[in-house]
C-alpha cells in the first residue's frame, strides 16, 4: 500500500508541481536509467556460466509466455487505435 501512495503522490506532483524544462529532464534520466538497467542485466546474465543451457531449457514455455502476450497487447492497441482514430475522423467531417 505505501508504494502506490508513494507512486500517486508522485504523479500528482509531476502533473501539477514541476515546470516543463524539470519533465524533460526527467524524461531523459527515466530513460537513461532504464538504458543503464537493461545494460547491467545483460551483463549478469553473460557471467553465467550454464547461461545458454539455461536458455535452452526453458524451451517452448518461456517462448509462449513471451508470445501471447506480446500478439495480444498489438492486437489489442491495434484495435482500440483503429476504433477510436475511426470516431475522430468522422467528427471532424
Amino acid at each position: 500500500m505505501k508504494i502506490l501512495i508513494i507512486m500517486c503522490a508522485g504523479i500528482l506532483a509531476g502533473r501539477f508541481l514541476l515546470s516543463s524544462n524539470i519533465k524533460t529532464m526527467n524524461e531523459k534520466l527515466s530513460l537513461l536509467c532504464t538504458l543503464a538497467l537493461i545494460f547491467s542485466m545483460g551483463v549478469m546474465l553473460g557471467q553465467r556460466e550454464n547461461f545458454l543451457e539455461d536458455l535452452t531449457a526453458l524451451g517452448i514455455t518461456s517462448f509462449l509466455f513471451f508470445l501471447i502476450p506480446t500478439l495480444l497487447s498489438i492486437l489489442f492497441v491495434y484495435l482500440l487505435t483503429k476504433h477510436f482514430m475511426e470516431k475522430k475522423e468522422d467528427s471532424k467531417k
